[in-house]
């Protein structure tokens, strides 16, 4: 792999994440793709020019996105370009500042790149597999949080059963949730829910990169570019408070599994 694949994908993230937020809390038409689940003009402008950029960078590579019609194609490829064009939409479209561009190079099923551009952030993410992640240029380290107790969780609000965590503020965009256990700033974020590979590629490698554990809801490795494309539930913490939070998902995570 090139020493500036990097350095010319982030770039890419910066020019779209500059075009998206240049209409931010602007003039622009949504709608909902289903109920509660907002699309935008502005994600597709971003996806169709994601895809120019990315494909001209490696043309080889099969294409997954959320705002492209998927195709099987990208099964019988090597690499694949896993992106979301605007990852928190519903942030996006309110006016608030918690979404990103997120842009993942996956090969041999992870992710061997990921970079998230969040603008309205001022934050820039960046990570290569076995190289470290930064965040502005700067490295980041995970959070080394040691007891499942009292662990920061990004969330409006935490069920009954969780009332020994504590809550931080919760961007819409689930990549940068994940990045924030990559900076250290939340211990621990969980999904027990299907999901889609875009949500989390490059985010993962980010904060796996930076010292964090990234299972999915079970305490399993990810793997992407699968059939559908989804991954039941993600689980990004502290190292030492893995296992114990994997526990405590184990029964819920296993009747929400089920189809």
């Amino acid at each position: 792999m090139p020493e500036n694949l990097l350095d010319a994908v982030s770039a890419v993230a910066a020019e779209v994440g500059a075009m998206a937020h240049a209409s931010w809390r602007g003039d622009f038409k949504y709608w909902d793709k289903t109920p509660g689940s907002p699309v935008c003009d502005i994600d597709l402008a971003a996806d169709a020019l994601l895809r120019e950029r990315l494909m001209a960078i490696d043309p080889e590579a099969g294409w997954l996105s959320e705002e492209t019609a998927d195709s099987a194609e990208r099964l019988n490829c090597v690499r694949v370009w896993v992106v979301d064009p605007i990852d928190g939409t519903r942030d996006y479209v309110r006016g608030r500042e918690g979404w990103a561009v997120s842009i993942a190079l996956v090969e041999g099923g992870r992710p061997v790149l990921g970079v998230l551009d969040a603008p309205a952030r001022g934050e820039h993410w960046r990570a290569r597999f076995g190289q470290g992640a930064t965040r502005n240029g700067e490295p980041i380290i995970a959070s080394q949080r040691l007891a499942l107790p009292g662990a920061r969780v990004p969330a409006d609000t935490l069920p009954r059963r969780d009332g020994d965590l504590v809550a931080v503020t919760k961007p819409n965009s689930i990549a940068l949730r994940i990045a924030m256990v990559a900076a250290g700033e939340a211990d621990l974020l969980a999904t027990i829910r299907w999901g889609n590979e875009w949500d989390i590629a490059a985010a993962a490698l980010i904060a796996q990169e930076a010292g964090a554990t990234v299972t999915d809801a079970f305490g399993n490795p990810l793997r992407y570019n699968s059939t559908k494309g989804e991954q039941f539930g993600v689980l990004a913490t502290a190292p030492a408070i893995h296992a114990a939070a994997v526990d405590r998902l184990a029964e819920h995570a296993a009747k929400a599994a089920i189809r």
